[in-house]
């Protein structure tokens, strides 16, 4: 019997992305429907990289299409495409680079820079193409917490090689100076080789630039914020009222030259003792989701306080590799699920997409 193809629409519409909350079909990720007598062919074509996820969802997409009467043998290959998209108004994209993600707080002390590589390892574990930019001139953290040492080669004269471990590529001042030497340099300095760490790496074909942003709402994030692509911004906070005052701030920062926030994150919201199992609020309880609530942003999720997570970034082994399939690592992909998802339902960039019109005496 020919099989309804309307029918095996409806069917495929019960569905649903567990990451957006919306079916294959209406949200037009199902592509290339192809029916041959009882064989059944598709694709789905996912904005976000999730490939942990895959096989649950192919299986679901089968199991879906034979239920339709007529239906035979299922084929479904699910992929995803990461597109770049929107950042402010008037800065051209980065080459290499499809998508900035700041991550900032406002204040230092509270996790940034360990949520930024836990972040970006759990985004290049989903299969995603991801990079780091240390952007904290005056104290980088990214060379131990990635375990990378030595220094970036330039192969054509011009850009720097950035350094890779864990299938990210990295590039930080603490690269090229000393370890123990202080960056005594005044605000424009350090914009400026800030601004050379951003531009004159031959980033490759990144779908995520994470940039590890330094803390304060000063000189240095404020260039960034205006002169780098930027689609998203991510607030880590803890849930203390102190550290909250300035997440404030670099909120309001973000908005003022209109990098979208994507979320907050919780860190170090609650202990859990390792010998008795009792559980303690040392910076008080949901201060980071509660201004989230009053700020009208997302919240994306709370991090424990938990000697292993520190352990493992002082070692150069942060916690999505040194325990991936660990409940801490699970948060962190669960966070970075959510910031992917929401990047792509921004709008796409199209700037790329304009022709390049070339005016001479003859035309």
């Amino acid at each position: 019997m020919a099989i309804d193809q309307q029918a095996l629409l409806a069917a495929l519409q019960t569905v649903i992305d567990p990451n957006t909350g919306r079916d294959f079909v209406s949200s037009k990720a199902l592509k290339n429907l192809q029916v041959k007598g009882d064989s059944v062919a598709f694709e789905v074509e996912l904005g976000y990289p999730a490939q942990s996820q895959i096989p649950a969802l192919r299986e679901a997409l089968v199991q879906a299409a034979r239920g339709v009467a007529g239906v035979g043998n299922v084929s479904v290959s699910i992929h995803s495409k990461v597109t770049a998209h929107q950042v402010q108004r008037g800065v051209q994209l980065l080459p290499g680079v499809k998508n900035i993600i700041a991550v900032a707080s406002g204040k230092g002390g509270v996790g940034k820079s360990t949520t930024a590589a836990n972040l970006a390892l759990a985004l290049a574990a989903e299969g995603a193409r991801v990079g780091i930019l240390d952007a904290d001139i005056y104290g980088p953290s990214q060379p131990t917490m990635m375990g990378i040492t030595g220094r970036p080669e330039s192969l054509d004269g011009k850009l720097m090689e950035p350094l890779r471990n864990y299938g990210v590529q990295v590039n930080s001042i603490g690269f090229l100076v000393d370890k123990d030497e202080a960056m005594i340099w005044r605000g424009p300095m350090a914009t400026q080789a800030l601004d050379q760490l951003l531009r004159q790496t031959n980033w490759d074909d990144l779908d995520y630039l994470i940039v590890d942003m330094p803390p304060g709402t000063g000189d240095i994030q404020l260039s960034l914020s205006q002169r780098v692509p930027i689609t998203g911004a991510v607030i880590v906070t803890t849930p203390q009222d102190i550290a909250l005052l300035d997440a404030r701030k670099g909120v309001r920062m973000f908005e003022k030259v209109g990098v979208p926030i994507l979320g907050v994150v919780e860190n170090m919201a609650v202990h859990v003792c390792s010998n008795c199992g009792h559980v303690e609020h040392l910076f008080g309880a949901d201060g980071g989701q509660r201004m989230a609530a009053e700020l009208g942003l997302d919240y994306l999720g709370a991090l424990p306080l938990k000697l292993q997570i520190r352990e493992q970034a002082d070692s150069g082994c942060p916690t999505v590799v040194a325990d991936p399939d660990g409940e801490v690592a699970g948060l962190y992909k669960a966070v970075a699920r959510q910031v992917a998802v929401k990047v792509a339902q921004r709008a796409k960039d199209f700037s790329s997409k304009f022709p390049t019109i070339t005016i001479s005496k003859d035309s």
